[in-house]
C-alpha cells in the first residue's frame, strides 16, 4: 500500500492512521476497476 512506518503513536491514533491507508488504497483500486464514471453513479444510487 505504499506506507513503510506510521507517523502516529499509540494504538488508537496508529488504528485510525492504517484505516484511511486501506480506505485509501480500495479507493484507489475501485477507481481503476470501475473508472470514474460507474464510481460516481455508485456512490450517487
Amino acid at each position: 500500500m505504499g506506507a513503510t512506518h506510521f507517523l502516529m503513536k499509540r494504538l488508537p491514533k496508529v488504528t485510525c492512521e492504517l484505516a484511511l491507508h486501506v480506505l485509501a488504497y480500495n479507493l484507489a483500486r475501485m477507481l481503476n476497476i470501475l473508472g470514474i464514471p460507474p464510481l460516481m453513479a455508485a456512490l450517487r444510487a
